[in-house]
């Protein structure tokens, strides 16, 4: 699915803005048939959930309806008419006036719809959205709902963040010609200094296809002619990290020398590869340092913000960091055409988090069930599992910044069923895209002494919490955990090895001169000790610190207003340890440290 663009033979338009707002229990049967009832309006995009005050809506489980009215432009005569929506989390709902144009399941990717023959130009539409936040063992991310006596509907879920619900993501309206580009997708690859850029093109109609390679000022570098084929890019700038470069494939349905339609899409040449304990990047070891993150900010939840993707990605670069995995679900569009052009890379990740049962039974203290089991995570889990995949895949395969995909966050890979379940997503990942190497972020629990499918994967990335969790408080101990378990894995696998998750609760302003958790100094020490077992192992690749940013998670003791692991609050501060991170990461650069310097750049 490509994404809406203004062209040559294209327009769009953005509906972001204020539309009516109504909770199921208040819009009555068929609420797309009428104006909303009430008087509740709502920000989009954002999570509906912190706009507003009322605790009825905050901790709502079920469908939520938005609307507004949309005018389609005059102009489009003789136009494909196209609604898209570029989420609704978790599952979506599209009318048009009193007509079902679309159905979507899945929180984190797009959908969209054709309006043609229902809507006409220059006239108006009714649109109807409904989205629903409801989890079940059957969904990605998976959780449990419960109903009180009183009929009140309660969402419990394994994942720690706030299940944000609604448009967090912007909704467009936009045209195509009948005969036009449906999908481009591009996989580079260097030889003799010369870029090779391989395309294929699905479309609808007949034509002949055109490509033609522009570089970053517009001139023309390669060009050929069919829906498939191999261009070379001579003197090729490379994407490299932390020096992006792109160059763009123009795509034209041509009939005679008439450009029905015109579609560009931008593109990076580089090259991934695992190479035996090596994560390689341009055929360079690439080491990274940076982050898990969220869509995560106050009011607007989990809602994208152009200015909050600016600020965040100078924090990265004033930080030293390099990359950042999309914990724990894909990010919006932007964020990864950001990267693109900023050169931050990026482990681009699946929504499957909480594909585990055991941790609940480790913080509650009851006896734990299989999380493989025809009653929990099961054949129907692993459909939508599958979906996922598919649609992440489909979306961001044409991103040079996303260097690895990510299928799973801290899933019970330690527990029987688990080779049965990812081994069939493992195999479907790697048909549809054979070019980047394959993680799962492996959980506390899972070890190198008991992990079943870690022989599936390339790249082995480690959740750990020695001196949290685990000896909290006693980093003595902790390091000593800590070295043992790389030992573990390092004699295990012959495998790369990275941290994707490793962190301690810090309160902003809390200062001790002891040990003390949750003051700035101990999140300090804490990473420091992490960072000095690191540097002891020429296998491990890259340590990404968890978290970028406070974030907000759901009600209960265990948290007091969300996360805290984070580097910088919620509202962007630097907390003490930011100021040492910086003078580590700024020293390393994308190399492992007391590696030798390239002396090639």
């Amino acid at each position: 699915m490509l994404k809406p663009r203004s062209t040559a033979t294209r327009e769009l338009v953005n509906l972001d803005g204020i539309w009516r707002f109504a909770l199921d229990t208040d819009a009555g049967g068929e609420p797309w048939a009428r104006v909303l009832p009430g008087t509740l309006d709502v920000a989009v995009p954002a999570s509906y959930n912190d706009q507003f005050v009322d605790a009825r809506v905050r901790d709502h489980v079920g469908w939520v309806y938005y609307q507004r009215t949309v005018r389609v432009p005059r102009g489009w005569a003789g136009e494909r008419v196209v609604l898209r929506l570029d989420a609704a989390t978790h599952e979506g709902r599209v009318h048009v006036d009193d007509t079902l144009v679309a159905e979507h399941v899945g929180g984190y990717t797009p959908f969209e719809a054709e309006l043609t023959d229902l809507v006409r130009p220059g006239g108006e539409f009714r649109l109807t959205v409904g989205v629903c936040n409801e989890l079940t063992n059957t969904s990605i991310p998976p959780g449990t709902i419960t109903v009180a006596r009183n009929g009140r509907r309660t969402q419990t879920y394994l994942h720690d963040f706030y299940n944000y619900a609604g448009l967090a993501r912007s909704v467009w309206l936009y045209s195509t010609p009948r005969t036009r580009v449906d999908d481009i997708v591009i996989t580079t690859g260097v030889a003799d200094g010369a870029g090779l850029v391989d395309y294929r093109v699905a479309y609808s109609g007949e034509a002949r296809v055109r490509a033609t390679v522009l570089d970053a000022t517009g001139a023309e570098v390669a060009a050929g002619t069919g829906d498939e084929g191999s261009l070379r890019i001579e003197g090729v700038r490379l994407w490299q990290p932390g020096a992006a470069y792109l160059y763009r494939l123009r795509v034209e349905l041509l009939d005679g020398d008439t450009v029905l339609d015109r579609y560009e899409e931008p593109f990076g040449v580089r090259t991934v590869e695992v190479r035996g304990r090596e994560f390689l990047i341009n055929g360079e070891p690439f080491y990274f340092t940076g982050f898990g993150r969220h869509e995560d900010t106050p009011v607007r939840g989990k809602g994208h913000d152009d200015a909050y993707l600016v600020h965040d990605f100078q924090l990265m670069e004033w930080i030293g960091a390099n990359s950042f995995r999309t914990s724990h679900y894909p990010y919006a569009e932007e964020v990864l055409e950001f990267a693109d052009r900023h050169g931050i890379v990026v482990i681009d990740e699946t929504a499957a988090v909480g594909l585990n049962l055991g941790v609940q039974g480790g913080l509650t203290g009851r006896p734990t069930t299989p999380t493989f089991s025809p009653d929990t995570c099961n054949d129907e889990t692993r459909a939508a599992h599958a979906q996922h995949i598919r649609e992440l895949i489909a979306r961001d395969k044409n991103h040079p910044s996303v260097v690895m995909w990510c299928i799973a966050n801290e899933p019970a890979s330690n527990e029987d069923g688990a080779r049965e379940y990812f081994e069939p997503l493992v195999e479907l990942a790697r048909e549809l895209d054979p070019t980047r190497p394959l993680t799962y972020a492996i959980v506390l629990f899972a070890t190198f002494r008991n992990d079943q499918v870690i022989d599936l994967f390339d790249v082995v990335s480690l959740n750990r919490y020695y001196g949290w969790y685990v000896a909290s408080g006693d980093l003595a101990t902790a390091e000593d955990y800590l070295r043992q378990d790389l030992r573990g894995w390092i004699d295990r696998v012959d495998k790369p090895i990275m941290m994707t998750e490793y962190g301690a609760d810090t309160q902003a302003g809390l200062h001790s001169v002891w040990d003390q958790p949750w003051t700035e100094e101990y999140q300090t020490a804490f990473l420091e000790m992490h960072h000095r077992v690191f540097d002891e192992f020429p296998q491990f690749v890259g340590e990404q610190i968890w978290n970028f940013a406070d974030f907000q998670t759901s009600k209960g003791v265990h948290r007091v207003d969300g996360n805290k692991k984070g580097v910088f609050t919620r509202d962007r501060r630097p907390k003490s340890t930011a100021f040492a991170l910086r003078a580590r990461w700024k020293a390393i650069g994308c190399r492992k440290p007391g590696s030798a310097p390239d002396e090639t750049n």
